[in-house]
């Protein structure tokens, strides 16, 4: 599909503000439930029914033909899995991707989930991968461009032994859920695209425990790592500005629920 790029008012950002925030609660929401012994068709229509009664349309749904709500990629699984009936069990990691249209904006985000608990090699995984997109999304500021995105996420995660999967980017986000430019999460410094005011990305490394490589599945839509050990992705979607970044999305919801449920 034909990606266009859009620069965004700051009234227009406000509104894909609003988006991006209906994203991260319904990620906290599919947190809450987040076990061994769930399926994740269940997420997937909890997530559904949330967005609807917040008055938002799942940007996923019927996407170039993408049949569900979410994409749930557990495990080997990198991006774009389909929802299922299989019921995730402890240990397990789970990718959780969301899109949300509200009045006719999208806001765009990920987290990967761990299942009860696992273990200390996946977690770590998940907290350099964590700590990619933050380095990341540093760089989305007047004057960067988006090579020194790429590098801050490739360096440190090939420094900690990882892949970084170079089959599949970040992209603009908006008033699509797809637009230019192409956010890799690999590249050069000083390379790419000046980043401007008024552009929105969102910033998603999808960082792989072996090796960068990928398959893609024939249902056309599932990619798993080519050596089928685990990939984490988290993903925000980021307004460029002058000095620092502004975060549309938040993991702060997600992480109040998740630091909850180990309390109880």
């Amino acid at each position: 599909m034909a990606k266009t790029l859009h620069y965004k008012s700051a009234e227009e950002i406000e509104l894909i503000r609003e988006s991006a925030q209906l994203v991260s609660k319904t990620l906290a929401e599919v947190a809450k439930v987040i076990s061994p012994g769930i399926t994740t068709i269940a997420l997937n229509k909890l997530a559904e029914t949330f967005i609807r009664d917040h008055k938002g349309v799942p940007a996923f749904l019927n996407y170039n033909g993408f049949p569900y709500s979410l994409c749930i990629s557990p495990n080997e699984q990198v991006v774009h899995g389909f929802p299922g009936t299989k019921e995730l069990k402890e240990g397990d990691i789970l990718s959780v991707d969301c899109g949300v249209i509200l009045n006719k904006y999208v806001g765009d985000s990920a987290y990967t989930f761990a299942v009860g608990e696992i273990s200390v090699e996946t977690q770590r995984l998940l907290d350099v991968t964590k700590e990619c997109l933050r380095l990341g999304v540093e760089k989305a500021v007047t004057g960067m461009r988006v090579g020194d995105i790429g590098y801050a996420v490739q360096e440190h995660a090939e420094k900690n032994g990882y892949g970084v999967v170079k089959e599949l980017v970040g992209h603009g986000v908006g008033f699509k859920l797809h637009e230019k430019p192409d956010v890799p999460n690999y590249g050069k410094r000083g390379s790419g695209m000046k980043l401007e005011e008024g552009l929105v990305i969102a910033i998603e490394p999808m960082i792989n425990a072996g090796k960068a490589g990928v398959k893609f599945w024939s249902d056309g839509w599932t990619v798993s790592t080519v050596d089928n050990k685990p990939s984490a992705h988290f993903e925000h979607t980021v307004a460029v500005k002058k000095g620092q970044p502004d975060i549309l999305s938040t993991f702060s919801y997600i992480e109040e629920v998740l630091q909850q449920k180990q309390i109880n």
